[in-house]
């Protein structure tokens, strides 16, 4: 009996709302970071393959230079995340704690009400980074899908001279022409390999990942200020406690000097 309520009383202290959302967290940033990484690698064999494009030497910023530089950025997106997850885990079982203690002590409330503050902040801002995130990770989705319609239209419409032209998207400047056209060896190699297929799917996964990482920090909002909330009120609570218990002692302390002085006079 003594262990089943240890049990019990551990599973009662467990954030489920942040652990969900954690979870959430998770699993997009999984996504997108693991997803992204192998579609860009896609795109740069594909670019090297298919457009016929090479890195150029020294310190010129290219295509693949920009490749790279979003690798890092996935890099450090997946570690910082990682960690923001945990502390984000810490703070709901410090809030529950507080609030399951009750409602316990003031200086403890006190403190959970400014974590989740400032929580509530930081989690505001990633949500907005996210959403930007979500928003540029839908270029590439755009690309692709406008490769794939080329590729499907040229297999359907026979005669069709179809071309792409990296130019309209901003991949080279203007001075260079880099386009396949359906009549050409390597647009239909292109499109009858599997690498164009697997990275453009890679890319969607990304997206719905992004996706899931801004979901999880609107949940992780509602969690905060809830949590917020309750810690606030706890606060309030103690205080109110503290009052009431003064005044008893206070009333108490009145009641037996009057005892004394009662019994003072009648002896």
């Amino acid at each position: 009996e003594g262990c089943f309520e240890c049990c019990i009383k551990c599973l009662g202290g467990i954030p489920y709302a942040s652990l969900i959302a954690t979870i959430l967290l998770y699993a997009g940033v999984a996504l997108f970071c693991g997803c992204g990484h192998e579609a860009l690698s896609g795109t740069v064999n594909i670019l090297q393959t298919y457009f016929e494009m090479t890195r150029s030497a020294g310190d010129v910023i290219d295509a693949f230079t920009m490749i790279d530089i979003f690798k890092y950025v996935i890099y450090g997106v997946a570690a910082a995340f990682f960690v923001y997850g945990i502390l984000l885990m810490v703070e709901g079982f410090f809030t529950t704690g507080a609030i399951k203690d009750l409602y316990g002590d003031f200086k403890i409330t006190t403190c959970g009400r400014c974590v989740s503050a400032w929580f509530i902040m930081l989690t505001y801002i990633f949500m907005l980074a996210w959403l930007g995130v979500t928003a540029f990770t839908s270029l590439p989705v755009y690309m692709y899908f406008n490769l794939w319609t080329i590729c499907r239209n040229a297999t359907v419409v026979d005669g069709a001279n179809l071309c792409l032209d990296l130019r309209q998207y901003g991949i080279v400047t203007i001075g260079e022409e880099k386009k396949v056209c359906t009549s050409s060896e390597s647009f239909i190699k292109m499109c009858d390999s599997n690498e164009l297929n697997m990275t453009f799917h890679l890319f969607i996964v990304a997206l719905a990942g992004a996706g899931a990482a801004v979901i999880a920090m609107v949940h992780y909002l509602m969690v905060l200020s809830a949590n917020w909330a309750y810690v606030k009120d706890a606060c309030r609570m103690q205080k109110y406690e503290d009052i009431k218990s003064k005044e008893e002692q206070e009333l108490h302390d009145i009641h037996s000097t009057r005892s004394k002085e009662r019994l003072n006079a009648y002896t």
